[in-house]
């Protein structure tokens, strides 16, 4: 008999849903089958139901913060089981035990984390019976079966653990200690908060920061620009007037001469270039790109809108989606006629069929199996869905991953862009530019994603031919800052961190290993530095708080605010998970690392000045949230025991700094604030009073909010609705 541990429940359930089973307390058996002939059982973690041990686990004198025990490095890292998860893995751990059961199948999420979340629970089962992998893209029936048929051997990902493993103590070591020490270092200067620091969450605040910055010191500067409207042979355009291809102007007085140079003098087409472009479908999707283009859509966060696309594959719709690969191998594009043929029966992509294009099966642009890495990228599956039956957000990601594969199949987009230069009084020149669309191609599919468009149609114009100028004028203007990143340019800029190096060699590995983060925890990064108050998010623009330009100013220069630590940990990793580097090595190096991350500090902050730092504003606990409520104990940790207290914004272990707990209960939900009380009774197993007007899209509705402890999140139950009488 064999034991299939999922990453989590609704995984398992997937798994098994093509077997006849029986659900018990915490597992499914499944029955004898061709795959199964003996039977199995199929159970799962919840995450990760193990967690590294805090310091003061390793060392009673490491519980209390102080600089002279820095740097914290335990000779040995040790996992434990959570307390609010030791349920499960009892079970777990029983099944595995059990003498009938001969074989382990693993199948968390086929990727680094899954690798790591399963084999730990193994290990602390302490169980070595022999272990097959099971990793697939989909969670369909024909996938789910197709890969019970073809499993991998244990060493084949092995390494991928040894890679997981690596990162998660590395960043244990090199997040502990800078916390520790900037922490109590800015305590010394009076600046009583905590100030978390890492190896990502460090580099990706401070390319936020320097945008700040930029803002901040940029100075608007006017400028003038002079138009001139044409009557050229009975037809009518607009031009900008240029010099040395600048079109601006510092002085009014200056412009307003032009203009009145202009007005009502002859006017001669010097020249019309046209120029044919044409632009290829995008690629498809993986999980940054489609973050990205949700956010510009949509308005959602990178977090959101991967929580949607989690619940669309776990229902069967759509490919793995934390893949990083923008590409499919021959066997997914053999699967596209089978979809297709479903999506067109829908009413909502009718009119994109039959595709121009048949099949991409021979398209390297899209098919191209060199270019696929743990996963390919993320499309539907041919369990096609009805859209009305999905629900809004639902509908919109599955809706934007479905056009991009229909687009796939479309031709390219084909516009003329015409420069028309007119030349006044044979001197003053004009600049007018047009752009007219040939062939729509794909646009045609993907034309709301591509951005609406303001074209200037221009009347046909040839060389020679002459007019006036029916009127001039000038338009002010003034210079503007830079942008601030959305939460969608945040991920792109996460992911393409190697362009802010100077060093071609590092940007080269940043570009390798996909710069800042992964595409499984970008979202969960821009998530905790909005959680510890380094930047906020108003209208989907991102701003550093005062708290955030202060940890990056007193960090400075120095290499743990750089991307260039990431591009050479992000390629060491990497050769971990290929077995061509020693994890041994790397946590040496790492340890030497944080080592010089405390003495940069302590060298730095002899020459800290905060004589112009508002310190109530550095605070997280800022005048906004200070109520009195802020810092009551309102219960007790779902994941470590420890004690929940209210921070204003969110409820949060008081444990994360010593054991780096982040577990966080929303502050609001559904634009309703979460009271001490009804804090206090989710965390107790209890149901909160009661509350009303949830908000959601257009809909308002009553409900109590609920915890379950089996995935891990808060749930709503609506009230039982009163029979009425005739």
């Amino acid at each position: 008999m064999k034991v299939l541990i999922a990453e989590k429940p609704d995984q398992a359930m997937k798994l098994a849903a093509p077997f006849r089973s029986k659900k018990s307390q915490g597992f499914i058996e499944v029955a004898s089958n061709p795959l199964f002939p003996n039977g199995a059982y199929f159970t799962w973690a919840v995450g990760h139901i193990c967690e590294l041990l805090p310091p003061e686990d390793y060392n009673p004198a490491w519980k209390s913060w102080r600089i002279e025990t820095l740097p914290i490095i335990p000779d040995q890292f040790v996992y434990r089981v959570m307390k609010s998860k030791s349920k499960q893995f009892t079970i777990i751990k029983n099944l595995l035990h059990k003498p009938e059961v001969t074989e382990i199948i693993h199948a968390g999420d086929a990727g680094r984390e899954g690798e790591l979340i399963i084999r730990n629970i193994i290990e602390m089962a302490k169980v070595t019976k022999p272990l097959k992998r099971l990793w697939i893209s989909s969670l369909t029936e024909k996938a789910v079966k197709e890969g019970f048929q073809n499993l991998m051997l244990e060493q084949d990902t092995r390494n991928l653990y040894y890679e997981a493993k690596t990162r998660a103590c590395a960043d244990w070591i090199v997040g502990m200690n800078a916390s520790r020490v900037y922490t109590l270092l800015l305590k010394q200067k009076g600046i009583s908060d905590v100030f978390s620091a890492g190896r990502v969450q460090t580099p990706t605040l401070a390319l936020i920061v320097k945008r700040e910055k930029e803002i901040a010191n940029f100075k608007s500067e006017p400028f003038w620009e002079v138009f001139a409207n044409f009557q050229i042979d009975g037809k009518q355009y607009e031009g900008k007037w240029m010099k040395d291809n600048e079109s601006r102007v510092s002085s009014k007085e200056m412009a307003e001469k032009i203009a009145a140079f202009c007005s009502n003098k002859p006017a001669e087409i010097a020249e019309v270039e046209i120029e044919r472009k044409e632009y290829q479908p995008p690629l498809l999707f993986n999980l940054s790109s489609l973050q990205a283009t949700a956010n510009k859509a949509f308005k959602f966060s990178p977090k959101k809108t991967l929580d949607v696309a989690q619940s669309l594959y776990t229902k069967g719709m759509i490919s793995y989606p934390r893949s990083d690969s923008s590409y499919i191998t021959k066997g997914e594009a053999q699967t596209i006629p089978d979809i297709f043929s479903k999506l067109q029966k829908l009413e909502d992509y009718q009119a994109y069929f039959p595709t121009p294009i048949t099949s991409i099966f021979n398209n390297f642009r899209y098919v191209n199996e060199k270019k696929v890495t743990d996963h390919y990228a993320i499309i539907p599956t041919e369990q096609v869905p009805d859209p009305n039956k999905l629900s809004g957000d639902e509908k919109k990601i599955y809706d934007l991953i479905v056009k991009r594969l229909i687009a796939a199949h479309y031709q390219p987009a084909i516009f003329n862009y015409t420069t028309v230069k007119t030349l006044v009084d044979k001197r003053a020149e004009f600049i007018t530019k047009g752009k007219v669309m040939v062939q729509e191609g794909w646009r045609k599919v993907l034309f709301q994603e591509d951005g609406k468009d303001k074209d200037v149609i221009l009347p046909p114009l040839e060389k020679g031919e002459s007019g006036v100028v029916e009127k001039s004028y000038t338009k002010e203007g003034k210079t503007q800052p830079p942008k601030r990143y959305t939460e969608g340019q945040l991920i792109t800029l996460m992911k393409t961190a190697g362009k802010h190096i100077d060093n071609d060699e590092l940007e080269k590995i940043l570009a390798k290993t996909e710069g800042l983060g992964t595409e499984a925890t970008r979202a969960g990064i821009i998530t905790m530095l909005k959680d510890r108050n380094y930047i906020k998010v108003e209208k989907n623009q991102v701003f550093a708080t005062e708290k955030g330009i202060l940890l990056i100013d007193v960090i400075g220069d120095k290499i743990l605010a750089s991307p260039e630590m990431t591009a050479k940990w992000e390629q060491r990793l990497y050769e971990i998970g290929q077995g061509q580097a020693s994890p041994a090595s790397f946590m040496l190096q790492t340890k030497k690392l944080s080592q010089k991350i405390i003495d940069d500090a302590k060298e730095q902050s002899g020459a800290w000045d905060f004589s112009n730092v508002n310190v109530e504003n550095v605070s997280s606990q800022t005048s906004k949230y200070k109520k009195k409520e802020i810092g009551t104990v309102v219960g007790t940790c779902k994941k470590c025991g420890g004690n929940v207290i209210n921070k204003g914004k969110f409820y949060g272990c008081a444990n994360y700094k010593t054991n780096g707990c982040q577990f966080t209960i929303s502050g609001k939900i559904l634009g309703k604030t979460i009271s001490n009380t009804n804090a206090g009774k989710l965390l107790s197993g209890n149901k909160t009073n009661l509350i009303k007007g949830f908000k959601k899209d257009s809909k308002t509705f009553d409900a109590y909010l609920k915890w379950n402890d089996q995935t891990q999140k808060i749930e709503f139950e609506f009230p039982a609705k009163v029979p009425t009488g005739n």
